[in-house]
Order: C-alpha cells, then structure tokens, then sequence
C-alpha cells in the first residue's frame, strides 16, 4: 500500500520540518510513504474564503487519481483513538486499498467538490490546530499504527 500527505502550503517552522522528516523516515520501515506540497494560492487579499477554498479544492483534485482512496484530515471528521486508527488503517490495507492519500487543506477548509470526492474525513482533535502542526501530529500518528499493528513497544497502552 502506498500513503501519500497532500497539503497546500509548505511548512515554514524548522523544528516542525524535522519532526515530519524523522516521522517520515520511520516509516519507509512499514510502508511507501510520500508527502506532496501544493504551494500556496498567491493573492488571497482579493478573494472570498469560498473562492480560496473553490482554487484550493481545483488544486487537491488535479492531484487525485480515480482509484486513490481519499481521507480527509476535517475537524468534523471520525475521531479515533491511536488503536482504533491503527485497525482503520489495517483493515484499509486487507480490503486491498492501494493509494490512500490523506489531504490538508488550506486555512478555511475544503470546497464542496473535494468533499465530495472524499471516502472519509478523519479528526486528529477537536481542538484547532495550526495546518503546519497537525502534518507533524498526523505523521507521528501514522507511524504509531504501524508500530500499533506490529506490537512494537513505541506505543505504550
């Protein structure tokens, strides 16, 4: 199985970056993992909130194939614990899913169409979150289910 990250907008704070960076090394140990960058809209001043979701929205979905199973990461979306997001993701990966992409948006959320497209919506918290931390949270979260899923002692429960 392959798991991709889309977010639009790179991440700015340096010790955010290594934080994904040590994450996103982990875990080519358990799976092909991939973080891809929509680089942010330029002159927003100019536009509504709908507008830069709907340019945002074009953008994310020119990245998506037909089969990719798409999760969004949405504050309105399941909560799981970290097990339970760990046998989410092996039962994803025993009805042979091969391409789950997991998308960020941008700061005022998704346009109708990527919701649209989505197969699920998925909540880290239902705190808010700045985009730039939750790609840190959400990768170490990915790599616990690994671990979770393996009973390596990483996770501690």
């Amino acid at each position: 199985m392959k798991t991709t990250l889309l977010c639009i907008g790179k991440t700015d704070e340096s010790f955010i970056k290594m934080g994904i960076e040590n994450y996103a090394k982990r875990l080519k140990h358990y799976v092909y993992f991939n973080i891809s960058v929509i680089p942010d809209i330029k002159s927003t001043r100019h536009l509504t909130q709908e507008q830069q979701k709907t340019r945002e929205g074009e953008l994310i979905l020119k990245q998506l194939k037909n089969g990719d199973f798409v999760i969004l990461l949405d504050e309105r979306g399941k909560a799981f614990r970290s097990v339970e997001f760990a046998k989410f993701l092996e039962q994803k990966i025993v009805g042979s899913v091969q391409h789950i992409v997991f998308v960020i948006g941008g700061p005022y959320g998704f346009s109708e169409e990527v919701y649209k497209r989505a197969n699920e919506r998925l909540s880290l918290s239902k705190m808010t979150f700045s985009h730039q931390m939750i790609r840190l949270f959400f990768v170490e979260q990915l790599y616990r289910a690994f671990t979770i899923q393996r009973r390596e002692p990483y996770h501690h429960e």
